[in-house]
């Protein structure tokens, strides 16, 4: 049996993101048969992985689980929280599946949030080099000029340096109290969106994401999930690259 690196193990049973099984590789959290492992360690099926004590079941054949979720204000993008705060996974009742979010929202933002335990996937899709667009609605307090749109366009400096690409805005709703904006951007940092504003100085009073790549948020209610169908599943695959 061929063997793989164990943080791509971890991920495609289901157990964690493949960033987050390098992250606890590197901690010293995971050993196999017995003994730690270090980035870079291979092993197979049959070999007993632990995390943290606890064994990790490999199982035989993989059931993947592709979800969509409208995320409410107010949850973290985590599996747990030590501070108590509630987390999207408390929404997901009635999965078996271990399921993970690809990517997050910050706990101020809602909308649409995947959820997969297909490790492959997950990566592909959160990977900069697939480019897969992500489009947000975005409320900001006036004024707006046309000016601060351009620059958000043309990209921004955030606040640790980092230089974005351009991005796509569109004014969708502009009146004397809000601006609303349609940002769609193809990359992943952190609360990069917020941060655009905030480089050009302006304020976001909601933040909504409706679309990641072909698969738009729609009519799904908040705090509700469902599964992609499969015409979701396939434009997603295009979308990266993986299905013609």
């Amino acid at each position: 049996m061929e063997k793989i690196r164990i943080q791509k193990l971890l991920s495609d049973c289901g157990y964690c993101s493949r960033r987050k099984a390098e992250a606890l590789i590197s901690a010293g959290r995971v050993k196999c048969n017995g003994r730690p492992v270090t980035l870079g360690d291979k092993a197979t099926a049959k070999d007993l992985l632990s995390v943290d004590g606890q064994n990790i079941q490999m199982p035989k054949k993989k059931a993947y689980r592709y979800i969509m979720l409208n995320k409410p204000r107010g949850y973290v993008t985590t599996m747990s929280d030590e501070q108590g705060r509630r987390c999207v996974t408390d929404l997901l009742t009635g999965i078996e599946e271990r399921v993970y979010p690809i990517g997050r929202l910050d706990r101020n933002s809602e909308g649409l949030l995947l959820f997969t335990n297909d490790g492959n996937f997950a990566n592909d899709i959160m990977h900069p080099s697939r480019e897969v667009s992500k489009t947000y609605r975005v409320t900001v307090r006036p004024p707006v000029s046309e000016d601060k749109l351009a620059q958000m366009a043309a990209g921004v400096t955030l606040d640790d340096g980092f230089k974005t690409s351009p991005a796509n805005i569109v004014t969708q709703v502009e009146e004397a109290e809000r601006v609303v904006l349609l940002v769609t951007i193809h990359e992943g940092k952190k609360r990069e969106v917020r941060r655009m504003c905030d480089a050009v100085g302006l304020e976001v009073a909601r933040l909504r994401r409706t679309s990641i790549g072909p698969v738009k948020l729609g009519m799904l209610k908040p705090g509700t999930w469902r599964d992609l169908t499969s015409d979701e599943l396939r434009a997603l695959r295009q979308a990266i690259g993986k299905e013609k």
